[in-house]
């Protein structure tokens, strides 16, 4: 069984019971180290002055948050004391239509299961209830050091809670994408419509994820690859 990445107190109204969150999705990212040519020797790098070009001690290096046209400096021990405490509770300010929540704003996915047998009832009322009024409880918690917006939903049978992205972290795309059509500039036809409806109907398929594969992912560290010792 896997260990909880947070466990603490659910609470929405006059209810509250414990739970434990859990990794939901896995990553095919690809970390690689830097070896000598011909050997299995793992190269470093330096912590390097830009300017001087010189070495600089762990003990003399401070974090600089860019604004644009200075930098502040914030000591590690102030990063410390900023740094927000871990959540103990996901406390729910409140239900929304899913609806209404725009797909963009989902990023990682996490189970949710009840810490203990004894709470299985209230557990599964509350994912049917959510089910059946197709709405999502909204909360911010604490999580290893981050503050995050998240959003608690019931699928197929199970609660799961997925970090958002705040409202400032979502791109404007007409600011970022050049030459998007204006809807006044590009008309099209009742026949033009039908056509590309009808080639859409052509190509549709069931959905199976399993039937794609990560074909970058299973070159790298295929049987084929070449191999150095440790």
């Amino acid at each position: 069984m896997a260990r909880p990445v947070w466990a603490g107190v659910l609470s929405f109204g006059l209810v509250t019971f414990p739970v434990g969150m859990y990794t939901a999705t896995d990553s095919h990212t690809l970390h690689f180290h830097q070896l000598q040519r011909g050997t299995s020797d793992r190269v470093r790098n330096k912590r390097v002055n830009e300017r001087t070009g010189k070495e600089v001690d762990l003990g003399d290096i401070v974090k600089g948050f860019d604004t644009g046209d200075e930098y502040v400096l914030v000591e590690p021990k102030e990063l410390e004391d900023i740094a927000p405490g871990r959540s103990k509770a996901l406390e729910i300010t409140g239900f929304v239509d899913l609806d209404e929540v725009d797909p963009i704003f989902f990023d990682k996915t996490y189970y949710l299961g009840p810490k203990g047998k004894e709470y299985a009832k209230v557990y599964t009322l509350l994912e049917k209830a959510l089910a059946q009024t197709n709405r999502a409880g909204v909360a911010t918690f604490v999580m290893r050091g981050r503050e995050y917006l998240v959003a608690l939903k019931s699928e197929e049978g199970i609660l799961t809670l997925h970090t958002l992205h705040w409202a400032d972290e979502i791109r404007d795309p007409h600011e970022e994408v050049p030459d998007l059509p204006a809807k006044a500039e590009t008309r099209t036809s009742p026949k033009e419509m039908r056509m590309a409806e009808q080639l859409i109907g052509s190509m549709s398929i069931g959905w199976d994820p399993e039937a794609f594969h990560d074909t970058f992912q299973e070159k790298v560290s295929g049987p084929n690859r070449r191999q150095a010792g440790r």
